[in-house]
């Protein structure tokens, strides 16, 4: 669809200064926060005011959050109504939610087992739960850290994300209303549509020292096993999915919610502390399943990456998303590397995985890449990075609980000094307690962002999606200050350049709204 670039429109891009050299690579601070836009203006004024702040970001248009955990980025309570929905307990003890049984049936709100519905009631309790659902309230103890209960809340609301027939479609509604009521355009949630088979058929396939030394023969044996088959029935999860979904949100109804108005795409996961066969099986599986469905963008490797599986098979896992990319050259590959630091795992654990996931498995976004100093050669890796604009997903709160890295420690303005793209994600907005607004404005008060510096990482994320298409930036003399003729030609052929033309059309509406602002 093509729009007509207002002059209102344009003034905005000017001043708003990123050139598409500069996405996601500019010093903090920029020259067009002295003045210029209304909106520049107004950021000077509130910056040192957090509430005020706070207020200004969530308004400000935003362009993609491309690290997101579908079931970690909903919150606690939404878990905690669906367990009440679907007649689930909590495990006391464990603190986990569960299926009632014949032999353990859900108890009274004192027993050991209450049900959901009881907990919420409960005063005393409720506020237990949801603590166990989350990183709400936690403190690092002895024996116990911030790392494992964030890792651990995923197996005490699993019950819950899958009570249903109808739980995906509602966890989606959740977040992608949450992304469009902060002006989000565009999100890439990390999703398992159709792995549990792919698994099963890894899982039945002998897994040799020959299997590992011979992953092209490997492949065909796995594929031949029944791989191909499981796309179409992932497909209609995907098509319930987003039934559900936009039939919570209204859309295309008068009282259609904002996330409504969000682009959503998915990236297939494969855990990787899982055995090789599994994860093998998995990988191929989500590059078919890319191959046939649009609205699968890519893969990504998940679990953590210190887990002792993760670490001894890193290496074959790279080369198993190698060969998958070998047979399926369309395959978008975001990787989990780098998300360690000294302490976490011994120093010589940290020497390499990002430049493995960049060289070996071609990665072309990197998440977390927290420990990129620890690499060797990593001016060098930088260089590599930059040069092949491999952008890498900041998460700063995640970062900051999971591994206890903020502020100075953070590699973050290593990376824009090296000119590496960088975009801001939320990773899991539910356990974390956050949202992507918030992460702005961390960025803000920790590393000194500017206005201009995220308007550039809105343009960045857009950028450096896997929606298909050119981009808006293409095109020749499509540059701030745009041109309507520039840049027709290229909104009228790329899905992805329409979803960056409406971030510019949301920025120039949001500089006239701040001129009206006093």
């Amino acid at each position: 669809m093509t729009r007509r670039v207002t002059g209102a429109l344009a003034a905005t891009l000017l001043l708003a200064g990123c050139a598409t050299a500069e996405m996601g690579g500019s010093s903090p601070g920029g020259g067009a926060d002295a003045g210029g836009s209304a909106a520049a203006r107004r950021f000077q004024a509130v910056r040192t005011s957090p509430p005020e702040l706070r207020a200004f970001l969530y308004r400000m248009p935003k362009g993609a959050d491309l690290h997101s955990h579908l079931t970690g980025a909903v919150y606690a309570e939404t878990y905690m109504r669906m367990a009440a929905d679907a007649g689930l307990c909590f495990d006391v003890k464990a603190k986990t939610l569960v299926a009632p049984t014949a032999q353990a049936p859900c108890g009274d709100a004192r027993s050991a087992r209450p049900g959901a519905t009881a907990v919420i009631a409960d005063s005393v309790l409720y506020p237990v739960a949801l603590d166990a659902l989350s990183t709400r309230d936690a403190l690092p103890i002895s024996g116990y850290s911030l790392h494992d209960q964030f890792f651990a809340t995923f197996g005490r609301f699993r019950a819950a994300a899958g009570a249903t027939s109808t739980s995906t479609g509602d966890l989606l509604a959740e977040v992608v209303d949450r992304a469009g009521r902060q002006g989000e355009r565009h999100v890439e949630l990390m999703v398992s549509f159709g792995t549990g088979p792919a698994t099963a058929i890894g899982k039945s396939f002998p897994w040799t020292p020959q299997a590992a030394a011979d992953l092209p023969g490997t492949a065909d044996r796995l594929i031949a096993a029944g791989l191909p088959a499981l796309v179409a029935p992932a497909r209609q999860e995907i098509d319930a999915a987003e039934a559900r979904m936009r039939s919570v949100l209204g859309c295309g109804t008068p009282a259609a919610r904002p996330g409504c108005a969000v682009s959503v795409r998915y990236l297939q996961q494969v855990s990787r502390t899982q055995s090789p066969g599994p994860v093998y099986a998995t990988t191929l599986f989500n590059a078919l399943l890319e191959a046939q469905e649009p609205r699968v963008v890519g893969l990504n490797f998940v679990a953590p990456e210190d887990n002792p599986v993760a670490l001894d098979d890193y290496d074959l896992h790279m080369r198993m998303v190698a060969e998958a990319k070998r047979r399926q050259p369309g395959t978008n590959v975001a990787l989990h590397a780098g998300e360690l630091t000294l302490g976490l795992v011994p120093p010589e654990r940290l020497r390499d995985h990002i430049r493995k996931a960049v060289e070996i498995a071609r990665a072309s976004r990197i998440g977390h890449g927290v420990d990129v100093m620890y690499e060797e050669d990593p001016q060098g890796l930088l260089r590599t990075m930059a040069g092949r604009k491999v952008a890498v997903e900041i998460n700063l709160t995640s970062n900051d609980k999971i591994l206890g890295v903020s502020g100075k420690a953070h590699p973050l303005p290593v990376y824009r000094a090296a000119g590496v793209p960088v975009v801001l994600s939320t990773d899991d907005e539910g356990v974390s307690r956050i949202d992507l607004t918030n992460e702005l404005q961390r960025a803000v008060e920790e590393f000194g962002f500017g206005y201009a510096d995220l308007v550039g990482l809105a343009r960045a994320s857009l950028e450096h999606s896997f929606l298909p298409g050119d981009s808006l930036w293409s095109a020749p003399g499509c540059t701030p200050p745009v041109r309507e003729d520039a840049c027709r030609p290229v909104t009228a052929r790329s899905e992805k350049a329409q979803v960056q033309w409406g971030l510019e059309e949301a920025l120039a509406r949001f500089d006239r709204e701040m001129a009206e602002t006093r």
